[in-house]
């Protein structure tokens, strides 16, 4: 198996695409990644997923948090207080080098999907990563206090508000950045990540031609369970799954993706269910990197058997 694609968003997309550049060689995995919470900023266009994946595969992110650069200072906060600038999203010293620079690029003309790849360069990056699209494409929340930008969701609010429907905003004049299409059509293995299904791999879906693409590939697509006993590892996805009227479980999610997936990597402490596709088992906690790779060589193996 040579070719492996993977959509994803968030810190659990971004500890199942290390585990898979430690399984297989990493140039032959291409990350498409959701950029629905895309945002700007203070000026400043930021990419939360994106940045995320960029730290992890690039060995520079803080585990403890989850999120941002390890070993970060917060000078540019500190000072923005002081002014009485707006400090409900956090951005350290040295995360601000990735925003200015993206921001200049996008001003000057240049696509996201080829700023990323620089990045990418920069930072030894043998990975392909790129973004699920080079239009401006906006997660909107609706909920019980109004709409809400999904950064003002999910980081202002702490995803407390309860959630009545999501939008995509911008998604019908978007199309999927170069490479994406590209990226899934010669696929060997398709990983949807265990990501939020609604706020980070739906957004990923809506763009024109990826849900068609995915139906008509060659490829066996495998989804990784983003809940364990009912809930969710990081985030809201349990939450959400409740507030939108279904069950916390491998197999609500499953049903969620039917239609595009041929297999589901389930962990192994669910309960038995009787899902749509094929299942396989085993440990998808990921704290450390060996269960990173473990999980990654588990959805592959699962991969390679529905391949035949």
């Amino acid at each position: 198996m040579s070719r492996i694609t993977v959509l994803t968003g968030g810190v659990g997309g971004a500890k199942l695409v290390l585990g898979l550049t430690r399984a297989v060689p990493a140039e032959d995995i291409t990350a498409i990644v959701n950029t629905g919470d895309d945002f700007e900023h203070l000026g400043l266009a930021v990419s939360p997923d994106i940045d995320t994946l960029l730290y992890t595969l690039a060995g520079k992110a803080n585990p403890e948090q989850g999120w941002g650069r390890a070993g970060e200072s917060w000078g540019f906060m500190s000072a923005l207080r002081e002014l009485g600038g707006e400090d409900w999203f956090q951005l350290g010293d040295g995360d601000l080098a990735l925003h200015v620079l993206r921001s200049f690029a996008l001003r000057q003309g240049e696509r996201l999907s080829a700023i990323i790849a620089r990045f990418a360069r920069a930072w030894g990056i043998a990975a392909t990563i790129v973004p699920m699209s080079d239009d401006p494409i906006h997660t909107m929340i609706e909920t019980e206090e109004g709409v809400l930008p999904f950064q003002h969701y999910f980081v202002a609010r702490r995803c407390e508000p309860a959630v009545r429907a999501i939008r995509f905003e911008g998604v019908g004049a978007a199309k999927p950045a170069p490479g994406v299409l590209e990226a899934i059509g010669s696929a060997d293995a398709i990983l949807i990540a265990p990501s939020n299904p609604f706020l980070s791999i739906d957004p990923l879906l809506a763009v024109p031609g990826i849900r068609a693409a995915l139906v008509g590939c060659r490829a066996s697509v495998i989804a990784v369970s983003p809940v364990i006993g009912g809930k969710a590892v990081k985030g809201p996805t349990a939450k959400l799954m409740a507030e939108l009227g279904m069950k916390a479980n491998a197999a609500a999610i499953a049903r969620h993706y039917d239609g595009l997936i041929d297999g589901f990597l389930v962990d192994e402490r669910d309960p038995p269910s009787d899902l749509p596709v094929a299942e396989a088992r085993c440990d998808t906690l990921m704290l450390s990197l060996d269960d990173r790779i473990r999980v990654a060589r588990a959805a592959l193996a699962l991969a390679q058997r529905l391949r035949g």
